[in-house]
């Protein structure tokens, strides 16, 4: 007799088009296991990550805002739980595989840096010569090499993969992957503009009249047809996609964020004391390995410890970057309240 995940495979068949990825006809992992009797692979995939430590840090993690007053404002961790709800609403209006979705979706930040894209260029800066650094292959070594002591959460191929081509090109081999590099800009672009009129750095009159007038002048409204937009445009050509005029206004939207928001001197100022600061604990724990943990020590011996560093600290949130820092640079009595 079937078991639960059994089940689960064959109504798949017809749940899941043609085009998206049936749990049945996943790769594999890079280890085998043994399926599961309940779960199929992709839900296990995302039970691993929502109960993995680097998912649990993302909520101390910098969206765009650092150290915001007020408790309405994004972390990585509400960013990817939103980029989850978008992937999986047009995954199941497009016949996609919803739970492939969603891991991809959970996954796809895990690496991501404290003090966000600042924290990012910080440490790609630091590692020039030892091939950067780029959140989303971290967020690939995260899931195979770092969780667990090193054991990695040995997660499926496929969301490996679209974990790894959220941000990148080429796009993602599966639709599913396609679907959440989507999902992932259609999230910030519009809650980092939210954040920022709550802040005071723009009001809503500020936003470009096309973006208004075809996406919607309401933050609600421009998610809604953006995402209804990719569902109309369906996965006949191969390629989740938006409309060229929506595609059009997105491009217009997010060209004026990164010149209003993300390049905001106002907004960013703070961020010139964070390359100062990732770059201390950097090269501290480069000259001293041995007051890293265990784990890293055993990264050091494997991958170096240039690379053992990058791994602690882009694994680091933002206050305990901020305590680090602060053990190895301020005398105790000044820390002090």
């Amino acid at each position: 007799m079937p078991n639960i995940r059994q089940r689960r495979e064959e109504l798949e068949k017809l749940l899941v088009c043609d085009g998206g990825v049936r749990a049945a006809d996943s790769s594999g992992r890079l280890r085998p296991e043994e399926e599961d009797a309940v779960r199929t692979c992709f839900q296990r995939d995302i039970d691993r990550i929502t109960h993995s430590k680097a998912f649990r840090r993302l909520k101390q993690k910098t969206q765009v805002f650092l150290e915001p007053e007020g408790d309405h404002y994004r972390t990585r961790l509400t960013h990817t739980l939103e980029v989850a709800r978008i992937a999986r609403t047009i995954a199941r209006a497009l016949y996609l595989n919803e739970d492939l979705t969603e891991a991809i979706a959970l996954g796809h930040d895990l690496g991501h840096t404290p003090f966000g894209h600042a924290g990012e260029r910080a440490l790609n800066g630091l590692l020039a010569d030892d091939g950067g650094f780029r959140h989303y292959e971290q967020s690939l070594r995260v899931v195979d090499i770092l969780e667990k002591e090193g054991r990695g959460l040995n997660l499926t191929n496929e969301v490996r993969e679209g974990i790894l081509r959220h941000t990148c090109d080429p796009l993602s081999a599966t639709l599913e992957g396609q679907t959440v590099r989507l999902a992932d800009k259609i999230a910030y672009i519009n809650h980092d503009v939210d954040d920022a009129i709550r802040s005071g750095t723009l009001s809503g009159d500020d936003i470009p009249g096309i973006v208004r007038e075809i996406l919607g002048g309401r933050y609600s409204a421009r998610i809604n047809t953006i995402v209804e937009d990719i569902i109309a445009q369906g996965t006949d050509s191969g390629v989740i996609r938006m409309s060229p005029e929506v595609e059009r206004a997105v491009n217009v939207f997010f060209d004026f964020l990164y010149e209003r928001v993300y390049h905001n001197p106002v907004v960013k100022g703070e961020e010139k004391k964070v390359s100062g600061l990732l770059s201390g604990i950097f090269d501290y724990f480069v000259a001293n390995p041995a007051k890293m943990s265990a784990e890293y020590r055993a990264i050091a011996e494997r991958d170096g410890v240039r690379r053992a560093a990058a791994d602690y600290v882009s694994g680091m949130t933002d206050p305990y970057a901020i305590e680090i820092h602060n053990s190895i640079f301020v005398p105790m009595a000044w820390t002090v309240k």
